[in-house]
């Protein structure tokens, strides 16, 4: 008797699949002579491929308009249901309703839309300030207001 897997193991393995199915697409683009000339292209290509992950809410392989939702509320950037139906046009091409992978990391390499903008931006809130390290700096009568 074969079980089905239930709850977590099935997106488990639903997660692992996507993974595969994205390196492959990373793959391409690493082998792409359009893109392969960027140095870094590799390390942006896993990035990327977690951050879709992260928004692609069904696990599907697009991230459709509640993920792109989601993805906007994080950056503190809501939007209308309007609005995110012409970001996904935008990306898409109006082609789709969705935004797959590829059409996610053109976007990114390309930087011509406000949504890798407003990924970028909230990359950036997410990373800790640096601290300074070291005893403090000396001060005298003079630097004070």
């Amino acid at each position: 008797m074969t079980m089905n897997p239930q709850g977590g193991k099935a997106f488990g393995i639903l997660k692992a699949q996507q993974d595969d199915f994205l390196e492959e697409i990373n793959k391409s683009f690493l082998e792409d002579a359009k893109y392969n000339t960027d140095g870094d292209l590799e390390q942006k290509l896993r990035a990327f491929k977690q951050k879709y992950m992260e928004f692609d809410l069904n696990g599907q392989g697009d991230i459709d308009i509640m993920g792109l939702k989601r993805m906007l509320e994080k950056l503190g950037a809501a939007k209308t249901h309007l609005e995110l139906k012409k970001m996904i046009k935008e990306v898409t091409g109006d082609m789709g309703e969705t935004i797959s992978y590829c059409a996610f990391v053109k976007m990114m390499l390309g930087k011509r839309s406000a949504i890798a903008k407003m990924i970028m931006m909230y990359e950036d809130k997410t990373k800790e300030p640096e601290k300074p390290t070291g005893p403090p700096t000396r001060k005298s009568f003079r630097d004070l207001p």
